[in-house]
């Protein structure tokens, strides 16, 4: 289609030509007539030709978009600067066509007028070096993730032109961001994550702080049945054994010496579950449990893992699987999960009163 507009184009300017050299031959019109038709047929055809140079400029920029790697790359900003020009050249020739001058005057007189162009297009200028300072250092390519909250923007990237970047919102919704605005605010791109293979996991777990406690000899032989633990047990007990070992008669308090505590050990469980999980990222990726400063929430157990997979709806899959397990598995090590009280716990209390 785009191909038909370019030939529609060119062919107009067959009868422009005709009427151009045709016009002196028709008799008894007047010189001034004759002049006014032929400048106007003429800048028809400067139009015309403009107009197919831009349609030809569009079918270029087509053709390249199917190029594999025309996402990392993309020309659209560069093919619109050029029409920019093109149109620019069109309307001098086309201005000093009309009233019969030569287009040199024209462009003599734009020396004055610089600072007044130079204010017109503001705008364009501003955007191409925008966009210029984008394309060299890949900020932005078609189809990245990239959330930009100051102009709610939140989604993937569709088209990148010399003033905008286009964005798809996760709700469907568009949003046009200014392409200059990509450079002078900031803006998070998560291509970064998508070419890891791997989406991180940064959640916590609050804890009831009364419920943590040391471990007893029952309970750590129950334990030690847990598929991820006894490893643990076994080397933590060897390395209590021996430390309190030489704590000598001072390890007849059990103030002094060190021992198991429940707390310790699901955070010991935690990692072995996630060091063993199908779906976590073993290699090259972080992967730890740790505990967080105490406060008013409880004491927080804080989950620092990757995903093997970037996809969203199997992230939150893996992710809920992974808290849905550990949350259910606290009575186990005899802990509670912290939470304000809700009308449930002061009947409970009324009750037992």
């Amino acid at each position: 289609m785009r191909a038909q507009n370019v030939i529609k184009r060119l062919a107009n300017i067959v009868p422009a030509v005709v009427i151009s050299g045709g016009i002196a031959l028709v008799p008894h019109l007047p010189p001034a007539l004759i002049t006014v038709v032929k400048n106007v047929a003429n800048a028809f055809v400067i139009l015309t030709i403009a107009m197919a140079v831009a349609a030809a400029l569009d079918i270029g920029e087509a053709i390249y978009r199917r190029r594999p790697k025309a996402s990392l790359k993309p020309i659209k900003g560069y093919i619109q600067i050029v029409k920019i020009a093109i149109y620019a050249i069109a309307a001098i020739l086309i201005v000093a066509t009309l009233i019969d001058r030569s287009p040199l005057i024209l462009l003599s007189g734009l020396g004055a007028m610089a600072a007044v162009l130079i204010l017109v297009f503001q705008d364009t200028l501003l955007s191409l070096v925008a966009g210029i300072q984008i394309s060299s250092t890949d900020m932005v390519r078609v189809g990245d993730w990239i959330e930009m909250p100051s102009l709610n923007a939140d989604g993937d990237v569709t088209e990148i032109s010399l003033y905008t970047v286009r964005v798809q919102n996760f709700d469907k919704t568009i949003s046009n961001i200014p392409i200059r605005k990509l450079v002078t605010e900031s803006f998070k791109n998560w291509r970064g994550m998508s070419e890891s293979g791997g989406r991180r996991i940064k959640r916590s777990i609050y804890l009831d702080q009364t419920s943590i406690r040391f471990l007893t000899t029952e309970e750590i032989e129950k334990l030690r049945r847990f598929r991820h633990l006894e490893a643990y047990l076994d080397k933590k007990e060897s390395e209590l054994k021996e430390w309190n070992g030489k704590l000598g008669k001072e390890s007849q308090t059990s103030a002094n010496t060190r021992r198991l505590t429940n707390v310790g050990t699901f955070r010991a469980y935690v990692e072995g579950y996630l060091r063993n999980h199908p779906r976590i990222h073993q290699q090259g990726m972080t992967l730890l449990v740790r505990q967080l400063q105490p406060g008013r929430e409880g004491l927080p157990i804080e989950i620092y893992c990757f995903t093997a997979t970037t996809a969203w709806g199997d992230y939150e899959a893996i992710q809920s699987d992974i808290f849905d397990h550990l949350l259910a598995l606290l009575p186990e090590f005899d802990l509670r999960v912290f939470q304000d009280p809700i009308g449930a716990d002061f009947r409970q209390m009324l009750k037992a009163a």
